[in-house]
Formats: C-alpha cells, sequence, structure tokens
C-alpha cells in the first residue's frame, strides 16, 4: 500500500505502520477483556469509549468501541435483521480446546455449523467469530 513503511524490522515500541480491526460493543471495555484473555494479547489504550488490545510483538490490533443502540447481527444471516460486515478468523490447534476455553470466557457456539474443521462462536457482544483447524 501506497504510504506505508516497507521492509521494517524495527521493535514494536518504535514501529508506524499499525493496522487493525475496529469492533463495535455495547461496553467496550468488557469485550476488550474478553479477547485480551481469549488471545494473551495485552491493552495498549484504553479510554472511557474506546479500548486496544495487541499482542507483544507485530503491529496488527484490535480495538473496541462503545457504541450506543449497538445492535449485534445475526448469524447465520437473516433477511431484514443486521447483517454480519466482518467476522475474525483464528487458527488454532485443537479445536475442542479451543472451543472450550473461548466458552469458558463468555462466548458461545453458533446453532449453524458449516464446516467441520471450524466452529463458529459468538463473542459476549455477539460478533461471530471463527476458530479453525490449520492444515
Amino acid at each position: 500500500m501506497r504510504g506505508r513503511i516497507e521492509g521494517v524490522s524495527s521493535p514494536r515500541e518504535v514501529r508506524r505502520d499499525y493496522w487493525g480491526v475496529v469492533l463495535d460493543a455495547p461496553d467496550a471495555a468488557a469485550l476488550a477483556r474478553f479477547y485480551t484473555e481469549l488471545l494473551g494479547w495485552e491493552t495498549t489504550r484504553e479510554e472511557p469509549d474506546w479500548v486496544t488490545i495487541a499482542p507483544p510483538d507485530g503491529v496488527a490490533y484490535l480495538a473496541f468501541q462503545t457504541a450506543v443502540g449497538y445492535v449485534p447481527p445475526t448469524w447465520p444471516p437473516v433477511e431484514g435483521r443486521q447483517q454480519m460486515m466482518a467476522h475474525l478468523d483464528f487458527e488454532v490447534t485443537d479445536l475442542d480446546a479451543a472451543v472450550s476455553h473461548a466458552v469458558e470466557l463468555g462466548a458461545r457456539e453458533a446453532g449453524h455449523q458449516p464446516q467441520d474443521d471450524v466452529r463458529v462462536l459468538l463473542d459476549p457482544a455477539g460478533h461471530p467469530f471463527c476458530l479453525y483447524l490449520g492444515t
């Protein structure tokens, strides 16, 4: 992409080529806590209605913003209801253990599971995310 730093191998703290995904939620801090525990990431920024988490290395992050009137998406899609705009995918080596961990933290398994090696879960705010077995 034009305007981005190329070939950087500097430590994370001095990088300036971050990218991320922002999820709306009824409570940004609560959803950030869920993903921090799920992924083992750390909080890098916290404000009343905004929280950013990131892995200890790399330049990707997840951010969460409190959205008044938030409506969770439906999975699978239902005509006339809030549609999923995006979802997160996480590769795992033990699908059953990863699903159990996510459920312990507050996720729930979606009723519709389209593939045997993928599990669709809903985070505490209702965002679908997938855990899948790497090949």
